[in-house]
């Protein structure tokens, strides 16, 4: 009793610090811990409305999150009290899952401070890499349309934009104020997007709802229905109007003329934190930076080595030349492409039993994606499912001529299965977890992951041809050099076109997919090194299993322990895989703390 009651008087802030929760407080440790994560939880989604649609919660369809400097600054206030809260709770009391939810829950609102403590506001709220004018429409694909409701929320969203839009400004401005602006590079093409979007405010993704309301709303209320989206249309495109005019007439002239992030104030200090934030490593930027140069070179000699198997005759430049340009080697209509994908997924899905025990029901589908914004996007993303929608492998049917279908198969893999699908999928069913862990994710991981799938295929019968073969090494070189062209930019001082030489000069990629990656490591310093870090640190793991497991090593086995626990900092399954390892080797052997000492990164 008299541990109920100081745990009780312990935790009096809890109810002070949430005073949107009424809950009671639990006295049990781990009823504390799973009714904070459920509190942040649902203040996630009541303040992110667009990550709620985008994992099947509708209950926040009619708005968008407040971008304002205000705004702001509560979303970081709540990450301080989340973290202040949690450790209110007795961590030792923890034990499994429930300590494992903890330290991810800390981990990840200290992250979030970490980055505040540099600049309290996005310092890149929109860019012409990334930005409302491509994540709107997508937003748009992820909402139902099939009730009156369903369109008085959508109408209710668009007529949230116009703020919307005044906190993005806000933002920018205040970035002008403190000497954080974007790039120019990556900002002179906005405008224009912008301007496109507004002008097919009606006809585009935006008014595609209105041009199918389904007969099972009545007469009357479709024509009303109408009406009002149209109105609510025209109040979307007067806020893009204003974001355009903005951009152009007093921030572009502000934008800041150097790419790097060292040149923001404190900017090589913000991007180590941005470093370790997206590969969750202990690698300085110039450790990433060699790595990268190694990677390249050896992946460079096994290029080359599959050119010569394709029966091309000529250089290995001619031949990189001869399969970015070949008509034999491209789609001939966007329909064919997505066919291409379809058969290759039903391939995979037939060999999967290979490699893995546990294959998620989930089902995934191919669909081709919306044609806003996606002249600055890849060949392929995934489109995670929920309970009312499919997951889907979305396939860029823009710019079929530089759509190698030697690429096909490595993409099925990354965007689909066994990568980001069945890595994602599995997490969805892992029920006992909160719902935090079930929509986890780390780039390091989930990327790595998808990364280390693209290596699976050779197994799963893919890659039969040298042209496949090409098509896989050429996009691990891509991510392999976009660990020397990060870290060249963002770090040393790399000047754009310097970073587009190298590009062109050590990958396959056409020049103009070049300057659009180079482009994207400008606008998101970091993230492009969660691919190639994540994936090395997979293939250490594997290694280092087979060589300590000998005749008892099962890959089945060991990629259900690294994806078992859903998607997790790649220190933490570094420490969890040696505990998979010493387990099958002493099935009996106690539980080993999860605050062991981490091993190094490679052995």
């Amino acid at each position: 009793m008299r541990r109920l009651f100081a745990t009780l008087i312990l935790l009096g802030p809890l109810v002070a610090l949430a005073a949107d929760v009424v809950t009671p407080v639990p006295a049990d440790a781990a009823e504390q811990a799973h009714a904070l994560f459920e509190r942040d939880w649902q203040w996630r989604l009541k303040h992110q409305p667009e990550f709620a649609t985008s994992v099947g919660d509708h209950r926040y369809d009619a708005q968008l999150s407040d971008t304002s400097l205000a705004g702001q600054a509560a979303a970081i206030e709540h990450a301080r009290r989340m973290l202040d809260l949690a450790h209110l709770i007795d961590r030792a009391q923890l034990a499994g899952q429930d300590r494992l939810s903890w330290d991810l829950f800390t981990g990840d609102q200290e992250r979030i401070l970490a980055r505040a403590a540099f600049v309290a506001f996005d310092p890149q709220p929109i860019s012409a890499v990334d930005g409302l004018q491509i994540r709107f429409p997508q937003l748009v694909a992820q909402m139902p349309f099939f009730t009156e409701d369903d369109y008085r929320n959508y109408i209710a969203r668009l007529n949230a934009l116009p703020r919307h839009v005044d906190g993005i400004i806000e933002q920018m401005r205040e970035g002008i104020r403190t000497g954080w602006t974007a790039p120019k590079a990556i900002m002179a093409g906005l405008p224009a997007q912008l301007r496109a979007m507004r002008e097919h405010v009606q006809d585009g993704a935006l008014g595609a709802p209105f041009q199918r309301l389904p007969a099972t709303i009545d007469e009357d209320t479709r024509t009303k229905l109408a009406a009002d989206g149209a109105a609510a249309l025209r109040t979307a495109a007067l806020a893009l109007q204003k974001l355009e005019d903005f951009v152009r007439t007093e921030y572009l002239p502000a934008a800041r003329t150097t790419i790097g992030a060292s040149s923001l104030p404190g900017g090589a200090a913000w991007y180590a934190v941005l470093v370790k934030t997206a590969t969750t490593s202990a690698l300085t930027p110039a450790e990433i930076h060699m790595l990268g140069v190694n990677e390249v070179a050896r992946i460079r000699a096994e290029m080359e080595a599959t050119a010569v198997r394709t029966g091309f005759k000529g250089s290995y430049p001619q031949f990189v030349a001869f399969a970015r340009s070949d008509p034999r080697l491209f789609p001939t209509s966007a329909d064919a492409l997505l066919e291409r994908y379809r058969r290759t997924i039903a391939r995979i899905y037939a060999q999967l039993p290979l490699l893995f025990d546990t294959i998620p029901q989930e089902e995934l589908t191919v669909k081709p994606v919306q044609q806003e914004g996606a002249d600055t996007q890849g060949g392929a993303y995934y489109e995670a499912g929920t309970p009312t929608r499919t997951a889907a492998l979305v396939v860029n049917t823009s710019r079929l001529d530089t759509r190698p279908l030697w690429e096909v198969e490595t993409l099925a893999l990354h965007e689909g299965v066994p990568g980001h699908h069945l890595q994602v999928a599995r997490e969805h069913a892992i029920d006992d977890l909160p719902a935090f862990r079930r929509h986890a994710w780390y780039p390091a991981f989930g990327e790595g992951w998808a990364l280390y799938a693209e290596g699976l295929g050779p197994t799963l019968g893919l890659m039969r041809d040298p042209f496949s073969q090409f098509g896989r090494l050429a996009d691990e070189q891509l991510r392999a050099a976009r660990l020397v062209v990060d870290t060249g930019i963002h770090a040393l001082g790399w000047s754009r076109q310097q970073a587009v030489d190298y590009l062109n000069a050590n990958t396959a990629n056409p020049a103009a997919d070049n300057e659009v990656e180079v482009d994207r490591m400008i606008a998101r310093p970091g993230q492009a090194l969660a691919y190639k870090i994540g994936q090395l640190r997979i293939v250490a793991l594997l290694a280092r299993a087979e060589a300590a497991l000998g005749a008892r090593f099962d890959v089945r086995a060991f990629h259900d322990a690294v994806l078992e626990n859903g998607a997790l900092p790649l220190d933490v399954l570094e420490r969890r895989i040696d505990r998979w390892i010493a387990a099958q080797n002493t099935p009996a052997a106690p539980d080993v703390p999860a605050e062991t000492a981490e091993p190094a990164l490679f052995q």
